[in-house]
């Protein structure tokens, strides 16, 4: 099911999104003219490997913090390469279609603090089911994974505008965000739980997909529930009935 458009307009202009767009199409576009060789370099490089990190980490008595640090570095810039033209283009759909809203009801500043983090907690969550992975992961799929959490914590009566396959025919319909998200997580997480069974991911870090999904969705119900105890002081606060009998 490809997302085209959903329903809720953006009432300011997401820069902070333009931006996460903009700088995973100078990477992508920089992979593009490496060679070969260079390019698996750059990849191996910069791209996070969990039993690289791991090892590091458990190693920082023997070895300093300084390849601790280094490894630490690929969480960030993991997460602005990608593997492909499919890769990209359909990562840059997603973060196009979900982020715009998402950046306006947490604003700005806070938009592009917690797409980095959602970024990092996807790629620790792959990186906790596959320990000793020597596969080096990239992508924004995971930090979009928690955009589309707090996209359907904000916006469930949302509609997605969605293109399904039928055989040789295609269908444009709406579909209630809630419905459609739900149904992504829920096709992740199974194709998640067959790879460990299977012990092959197929290349797809299915993990960080629910990783960033459960955190984006938490972190923007905590916020929700914050925003709304503000609301109610401020009513209460600026109402004279319990200071008025």
């Amino acid at each position: 099911m490809l997302p085209l458009r959903d329903t809720i307009p953006s009432e300011k202009v997401p820069f902070v999104n333009y931006f996460f767009i903009g700088v995973n199409t100078l990477f992508f576009f920089y992979e593009l003219f490496l060679p070969m060789p260079a390019l698996k370099v750059f990849i191996t490089q910069y791209g996070f490997v969990p039993a690289r990190f791991f090892g590091a980490l458990i190693h920082i008595p023997d070895i300093g913090f300084g390849p601790f640090l280094a490894e630490s570095l690929t969480l960030l810039t993991s997460m602005f390469l990608h593997g492909g033209w499919m890769h990209f283009l359909g990562n840059m759909l997603f973060l196009y279609i979900f982020g715009d809203n998402v950046e306006d009801r947490l604003g700005h500043v806070r938009y592009f603090f917690w797409y980095i983090l959602w970024g990092i907690a996807a790629s620790l969550a792959q990186g906790l089911f596959s320990i000793t992975g020597v596969v080096t992961m990239i992508g924004a799929s995971g930090a979009i994974s928690g955009v589309m959490g707090a996209y359907m914590r904000f916006f469930p009566h949302s509609r997605v505008l969605t293109l399904i396959p039928f055989f040789l025919f295609f269908e444009i319909i709406e579909i209630p965000a809630f419905i459609y998200l739900a149904f992504w997580f829920i096709l992740q997480f199974f194709q998640g739980a067959f790879s460990l069974m299977a012990r092959s991911n197929g290349g797809i870090a299915f993990w960080a997909h629910v990783g960033g999904f459960v955190v984006g969705f938490f972190m923007a119900t905590w916020f929700d529930n914050r925003r709304k105890r503000k609301q109610r002081v401020i009513l209460v606060e600026d109402s004279e009935w319990p200071f008025d009998f």
